[in-house]
């Protein structure tokens, strides 16, 4: 064998490797790509849409795992639950007299709920993020409450769509407690009467 056919066979080998690791890498970033899609959902296409790529997504959705992941996340004493329940039915009741109102205390109640199960209260972006990797799909709800009460706050949503934060601050506090009364459905926007 002369040297330039050893040295096809080497480069031939180094090619052969290479497409090899190639596929092997290729197959493992589908993996992980469909794991994160798996997990968090539709927050997965709002965060490729939010940071212009699929791979800064994706490292942005690591790091809220990683980040998640140190965090001390409580389950709720039944007493407690029971509290943040009995606050929330107050506060619901409480609707047709003072939507705006109810709707500032909504989001209140969600932020001592979530204190209470041990997320940090940073901005709201960084709570968003925090609850996306535990609860992915309330996650949107979180988002258009929040967008409503800020609107709500500067009196620009109607009283609909004050009652459709409610709802879905209903949704994210549900999620959070974990605990669900079989009994007591999920409010939903035709439960919450519209003040005269």
């Amino acid at each position: 064998m002369d040297a330039m056919s050893t040295q096809r066979i080497v480069i031939g080998g180094i090619l052969v490797v290479a497409l090899v690791a190639v596929a092997v890498w290729l197959y493992f970033r589908q993996k992980q790509s469909k794991r994160l899609q798996g997990r968090f959902g539709p927050e997965y296409g709002k965060a490729v849409e939010d940071f212009g790529s699929q791979r800064k997504a994706e490292s942005e959705l690591k790091a809220r795992e990683r980040r998640v992941e140190h965090l001390d996340i409580a389950t709720l004493a039944p007493a407690d639950a029971a509290r943040f329940t009995e606050v929330w039915n107050s506060l619901q009741s409480r609707f047709v007299d003072n939507p705006q109102g109810v709707v500032a205390q909504a989001d209140q109640v969600v932020r001592e709920l979530m204190l209470k199960r041990g997320y940090p209260m940073a901005d709201f972006e960084h709570r968003a993020a925090d609850i996306s990797v535990d609860h992915p799909g309330v996650v949107r709800n979180y988002r258009a409450a929040q967008a409503i009460a800020v609107r709500g706050s500067s009196g620009e949503a109607s009283t609909e769509e004050l009652r459709s934060a409610v709802v879905h601050y209903r949704a994210l506090f549900d999620e959070l407690l974990e605990v669900r009364d079989p009994q007591q459905p999920v409010a939903s926007v035709k439960q919450l009467a519209v003040p005269s």
